[in-house]
């Protein structure tokens, strides 16, 4: 079997499954013919309103799996009728942007919820269309205390990656979100692993009936895909990346980014240095999308700088090598990322930049991806100079964290005998102390209180 075979259920596509024309459309569109094993066995009893707790191990595509019978069933003309809860900001912009690329042909819109953004531009887009509602506990709940949101057309509740959402640090505020749910609704978890304490705790939130799914097929990950590494300061990452494209001159590169503004900045950068490179990313108009995507396709492009959402339906055959100039916050991402390349049985190449302080990050995504990532070391890069702005943070974070050391160490010291005489000629010692007898240390200390005591 191969190993797409392992991640997609082949006997089956997504018509199969009785999903409506707008949305067949909007999959192939994006490239996506057959489903995964937890898409082929979680949408059908969705789509009937089964209560579902979803299991399936990261980058198998949990999202569309319970984000497609909500976007068949919901409706185009009632505003709040669907809210989705995950742990991070990152990933709600991720399941928000990806539910719109999937529902593009519905009707349907989301908006994002989370902290950190303008609460005015989210109460905006809610108005604008805001079927779904996708966000953060935080924030979803601040504004449905401002009366900005509200739960009263509430038919689809998701929890994405419950074990996560269940844990000790949001389990309250879950709780009392979904208290305040009272309308009938579909409820949906999904997560890469649900421990039976997470079992029973996400089932007291569900209809009795709810059923469990789990699956063990194979994730969107190869094992075709050679996986590294590289370690690099931030100021030193474009000329590594120009370096890279330089020596080792690989066929057809996909270079993620995080931002639209970094794709744009490094394309521009790019291009100065004599490297043919386009953009792609979801402002851009569609008609420029595709015109990128056809000369790709068309293997007239060799260098493609992206953003995750506009490379999501990036199926092509030849993308030798996939970098990830902006190290992704979420494992599921990388997954996602690394499985542009090697397709259609050929290998791959996946080269990651990581900066010094993102090692627990690397950590994160191999233990959640299963890949074992292996440094890469090149010894003819050589690395700029520290930028004079970075170089006085440093010096000012040292000199501050001396005189913290300095003071903290000097509070409650104890003068000893040489801090007593020292300085002092020996006429001077003589003089502070006739019978010879110098003090072993100071005069003891109190706690800084001006009250006599009165201890018997």
């Amino acid at each position: 079997m191969s190993h797409e075979n392992d991640a997609f259920d082949v006997s089956l596509n997504f018509e199969s499954l009785g999903l409506k024309e707008s949305l067949l459309k909007g999959l192939a569109e994006q490239g996506f013919e057959h489903p995964t094993h937890i898409q082929a066995k979680l949408i059908p009893p969705a789509l009937q309103g089964q209560d579902m707790l979803g299991q399936a191990k990261t980058g198998t595509g949990k999202t569309a799996a319970f984000a497609l019978p909500m976007l068949h069933q919901a409706d185009p003309d009632v505003s709040m009728q669907a809210l989705i809860l995950v742990p991070t900001r990152e990933l709600a912009a991720q399941v928000a942007a990806e539910i719109d690329q999937l529902g593009r042909y519905t009707g349907l819109r989301t908006s994002c919820i989370i902290g950190g953004e303008s609460m005015r531009h989210q109460a905006k887009s809610i108005k604008e269309g805001g079927h779904i509602l996708v966000g953060t506990p935080g924030r979803i709940m601040d504004m449905y205390m401002r009366r900005e949101i509200n739960f009263d057309n509430i038919r689809f509740v998701v929890l994405d990656e419950v074990d996560r959402m269940l844990d000790i640090g949001f389990r309250e505020d879950i709780k009392d979100i979904l208290k305040k749910v009272k309308t009938d609704h579909q409820t949906i978890f999904v997560s890469a692993t649900i421990e039976d304490e997470i079992d029973r705790l996400a089932r007291q939130f569900m209809k009795k009936d709810a059923e469990k799914i789990v699956t063990s097929g194979g994730v969107l990950t190869v094992s075709l895909v050679d996986q590294k590494y590289i370690t690099v300061e931030r100021w030193d990452k474009q000329s590594l990346l120009l370096h890279m494209l330089r020596k080792e001159d690989p066929d057809t590169t996909v270079i993620f980014c995080r931002t639209k503004a970094t794709v744009h900045r490094l394309t521009t950068y790019l291009r100065r240095k004599k490297i043919e490179a386009q953009e792609i990313h979801g402002d851009m108009p569609q008609n420029k999308r595709s015109a990128v995507m056809k000369s790709m396709r068309e293997k007239k492009l060799s260098v493609l700088v992206a953003s995750d959402l506009a490379a999501r339906g990036l199926d092509i055959d030849h993308i030798t090598h996939v970098i990830n100039y902006d190290l992704p916050e979420d494992p599921d991402t990388y997954v996602h990322r690394i499985g542009r390349t090697a397709r259609a049985g050929r290998r791959g190449n996946a080269w990651s930049f990581v900066l010094p302080e993102q090692g627990h990050l690397l950590t994160q995504i191999e233990k959640l991806s299963g890949a074992m990532i292996e440094e890469m070391i090149d010894t003819q890069f050589k690395p700029g100079p520290v930028p004079q702005d970075i170089h006085e943070t440093r010096q000012m974070e040292e000199k501050a964290q001396q005189n913290r050391s300095a003071a903290s160490g000097s509070r409650y010291e104890t003068p000893s005998a040489v801090s007593v005489t020292q300085g002092l000629s020996d006429e001077q010692i003589k003089a502070m102390f006739p019978d010879g007898k110098i003090p072993a240390g100071g005069p003891r200390r109190g706690l800084g209180t001006r009250f006599r005591r009165n201890r018997r």
